[in-house]
């Protein structure tokens, strides 16, 4: 149970209790929820991490979650028939909220996935365990947490922080917020603006209205 609700409890109890008055309802007002920005990773970073990864499946796998900004469980639901080469897409079926979705698909993923399906094989799920059912998550999180050791990236980052460096690096080349809702999948958009906050190109080339001013005066610059 959280504090701000035994306060509530506290509250009514002494009212109707201690000072016995009717039985009536009391609004206390609940402290905002503190909103914590997610941790995100820089390109140089992500490059470090993914260098460490030499493995042809791993790398297929990490590749294609920060490349398309893909959640855990988006990337072990794929399926074969879900890269469309053709049209450089990946159907993600089923996402967060039951809704399907079109993601972005790399080249550069795309050039690995060739080579690791002439490999590998894969018969239905796009990436399968020993057993040919769906992959481990656990494993891919083991992948990712032995890659960022190796790195040398000191951060506490997650296979989801793929996801938020995917949405923040879109937006500090320049990728319009509404795109980057449509490819994450964000029902809302408050939810995508949160990256807002965290691009820290973007805030260096914001330039206050002060040094638009023409207050160069030849008389102090002599």
């Amino acid at each position: 149970m959280e504090q701000s609700q035994l306060k509530s409890y506290g509250v009514k109890f002494y009212y109707e209790k201690v000072l016995e008055r009717p039985v009536e309802k009391y609004f206390v007002p609940r402290p905002r929820k503190e909103k914590k920005l997610p941790e995100v990773l820089s390109e140089e970073e992500v490059t470090k991490i993914l260098k460490q990864i030499s493995n042809l499946k791993h790398q297929c796998i990490i590749y294609l979650i920060y490349s398309a900004g893909l959640r855990l469980s988006e990337v072990v639901h794929l399926k074969i028939e879900d890269i469309h080469s053709d049209r450089k897409q990946i159907f993600i079926r089923s996402a967060k909220g039951n809704k399907d979705r079109y993601g972005i698909l790399s080249e550069t993923v795309l050039q690995l996935l060739r080579n690791y399906y002439k490999e590998y094989k894969p018969q239905l799920w796009l990436f399968e365990g020993q057993k040919r059912e769906q992959y481990s998550r656990r494993s891919i999180q083991k992948i990712f947490k032995e890659a960022l050791l190796l790195s040398g990236v000191k951060k506490n980052a997650s296979i989801h922080t793929l996801r938020h460096s995917f949405a923040t690096h879109l937006l500090e080349h320049g990728t319009d917020l509404r795109y980057i809702q449509e490819l994450l999948g964000h029902k809302s958009s408050k939810t995508t603006e949160i990256y807002t906050h965290i691009t820290a190109s973007a805030r260096g080339k914001i330039r206050s209205p002060l040094d638009n001013l023409e207050l160069s005066d030849e008389k102090n610059t002599k």
